[in-house]
């Protein structure tokens, strides 16, 4: 039997009511399977973790999570408890850091049962590919002087093996889909990285003949993001590109909550993490209707990196037929409970 090690990290506020849904989830997959186990291994590291102990994470924190075949994360952040920078950058953004988890993908994707706010979003399936360790993320600059004469610099640093990365990424994955990639770039404004950008994409651009490409100004194609979506396929973005970009995506899916995503390490030195985009949202926290689609979907995008892509796509089936049954939370205009949606994709994986 094939066992999966499962580091789990529910984290804050809604993290933790849609984590163990999505987990409820795996172990049906896994019992469909037949030939397939989770394992995990849950560390309670969040903002009340600080509170506590004064850091997100032990020390030691990211050793206990080198074993695991993959890092499952639910939301990270509680502003009331812990400044957004000190949550973020001593959790999330360190394992992916320091895992060199340098791609993000998320995807946008009109699925069944739920209402784009697109008037025609005719059937959208857009697959966002984010840098995700350097660009406009950086932590280089600082601030000087005060009062009117205060200085703020922040450096954005882009990497000829950095962005090589990213696209080269991009490419191989646009072959298995419809092998069309679309560059975001605003080489019209900013001056130095983003003629570099698209000096990188047109070179890597070079080796794949058999993919058809374009570039666009990130302003014109957030625009083509809601006014014809139907025509990307796979879109390589900056980091900060591609975080903006993705949000779209969401958008016109019809939530963020039903939003996926994986940070990935392409060297396999380290696993890499699968988290809902959502946040941690404190405000509907306890209520128990934080939609659970967002975590059951990045669910089968770790399926998906974990070479069980036929299990994968039978779990996104499901959502897609319990959503179509009128299983949903209220922000895609239902009013079933989180576990009530949970049970219903329950239902249709059994009945698969």
């Amino acid at each position: 039997m094939k066992q999966i090690e499962l580091a789990v990290i529910a984290g804050d506020g809604i993290g933790k009511e849609v984590v163990p849904e999505a987990l409820r989830v795996l172990d049906v997959v896994a019992e469909i399977h037949g030939g397939l186990k989770f394992s995990s291994t849950y560390h309670p590291w969040s903002s009340e973790y600080y509170v506590q102990h004064g850091e997100m994470m032990p020390k030691d924190g990211l050793s206990h999570l080198t074993q695991s075949d993959a890092i499952f994360l639910g939301a990270v952040g509680d502003s009331s408890l812990v400044a957004d920078h000190i949550s973020l950058g001593g959790l999330l953004l360190k394992i992916r850091r320091e895992f060199e988890q340098v791609i993000n993908i998320r995807p946008a994707k009109q699925l069944k049962g739920i209402v784009s706010p697109l008037g025609n979003p005719q059937n959208f399936d857009i697959m966002i590919v984010r840098e995700n360790s350097e660009g406009e993320y950086s932590s280089i600059g600082g601030r000087v002087h005060s009062g009117e004469d205060e200085i703020v610099i922040q450096n954005a640093v882009f990497t000829k093996k950095g962005v090589s990365r990213v696209i080269n990424y991009a490419f191989e994955l646009a072959q298995k889909r419809s092998s069309h990639v679309t560059s975001a770039t605003k080489s019209n404004g900013i001056v130095h990285s983003m003629p570099f950008w698209d000096e990188v994409f047109k070179e890597v651009a070079g080796n794949h003949g058999d993919v058809q490409t374009n570039s666009e100004h990130i302003d014109a194609l957030s625009a083509f993001f809601i006014t014809k979506p139907q025509t990307l396929d796979v879109v390589v973005a900056s980091n900060l590109f591609g975080d903006i970009l993705s949000d779209i995506g969401a958008a016109i899916m019809g939530s963020i909550g039903i939003a996926p995503s994986g940070n990935i390490n392409l060297n396999g030195k380290y696993p890499s993490m699968f988290e809902p985009v959502h946040g941690s949202a404190p405000d509907i926290f306890g209520k128990g209707i934080a939609n659970p689609v967002g975590q059951i979907w990045t669910a089968k995008m770790m399926l998906d990196h974990l070479g069980e892509h036929e299990m994968g796509r039978i779990l996104l089936g499901a959502i897609e037929e319990s959503m179509q049954s009128g299983i949903k939370t209220t922000d895609i205009g239902g009013n079933s409970s989180t576990s009530e949606v949970t049970d219903e994709i329950i239902h249709k994986l059994r009945n698969k």
